[in-house]
């Protein structure tokens, strides 16, 4: 089974058909139908079903998908290992991650990273759901992972993170009595929030829920970037870590601190196994600083 067979199957899986993969690795179809008749010819079955438009993934297909992109990307390893040792390369880190903690605190830890590393290319990805972060690391497709989480992941290699302060976010006209809001104070507001499994909606169940209450979400919106925009429109108030919270208040609305302060968590995790140069490097900085466990 050789390499190419494997990079083309997984591009006409992704694509769909043999035609869209062609175009997109830029090989002629003849070439993509020929490794593909191999590669069948190897396991002994077909790994696609050929349908008037397109394919489908036989089951066959289906239970190669996950271990053909570990090849890949244990290919990939090591050949970064090697480019490193000989100095021809720095290789790319690729970092699969909640929005939130995309914004803080995987940016401050790229910005450090790429500042002793300018030459590896970073990729970063940000699915709101965190059932979406450990499947694309799970899966192969991505090699680090970040989800608001307390705890590590069990069946992956993880760590937790510094702390993040999580800030009330309300309405420019909102009308405020002090300069904190009580747990009591924050089941009284109406929400803006991602939906159930993202960090923001689990950061306003869990604080609002402290004394037994359920959020009145006011709207529920799949985009993140929605949320403060419609808190500045005055159709709720959210909760969000300090960073998020800061850009909020530059633009018009309310920020307050939570009483009792509420601290929240972050996981960063890997498949077991291998990282590449990039991504070990990268691991290694990332717990030099993180904060001690309590």
């Amino acid at each position: 089974m050789e390499r190419r067979e494997l990079e083309y199957f997984l591009a006409i899986a992704e694509h769909g058909s043999f035609t869209a993969a062609a175009q997109a690795l830029h090989v002629a179809q003849p070439s993509l139908s020929h490794a593909i008749r191999n590669l069948e010819h190897e396991l002994g079955g077909k790994v696609f079903h050929r349908l008037p438009h397109g394919v489908a993934l036989t089951p066959a297909g289906e239970a190669l998908v996950e271990p053909a992109r570990q090849v890949m990307r244990d290919l990939s390893t090591a050949s970064a290992s090697v480019r490193q040792v000989l100095g021809l390369s720095a290789g790319r880190l690729e970092v699969v991650a909640q929005t939130t903690l995309a914004v803080d605190p995987l940016a401050e830890l790229i910005g450090a990273f790429l500042r002793m590393h300018p030459k590896v290319e970073v990729a970063v990805s940000d699915p709101e759901l965190g059932s979406d972060v450990t499947s694309a690391v799970r899966a192969g497709e991505c090699e680090l992972g970040m989800v608001d989480a307390e705890h590590q992941i069990g069946d992956l290699a993880s760590m937790v993170l510094r702390g993040r302060e999580i800030f009330a976010v309300l309405p420019p006209d909102a009308a405020t009595r002090g300069r904190t809001l009580s747990c009591s104070e924050l089941s009284t507001l109406d929400w803006v929030t991602t939906p159930r499994g993202t960090a923001t909606r689990a950061v306003i169940e869990d604080a609002v829920g402290a004394k037994g209450a359920t959020p009145v979400v006011a709207v529920e919106t799949a985009h993140q970037a929605m949320v403060v925009p419609l808190v500045l429109a005055g159709a709720g108030s959210t909760l969000l870590p300090q960073s998020m919270a800061q850009d909020a208040a530059a633009r018009g609305a309310v920020v307050l601190p939570l009483r009792p302060r509420v601290i929240r968590r972050g996981v960063l995790f890997w498949r077991p196994g291998p990282l590449s140069p990039a991504a070990a490097e990268f691991v290694r900085m990332a717990e030099a600083i993180a904060e001690p466990r309590r």
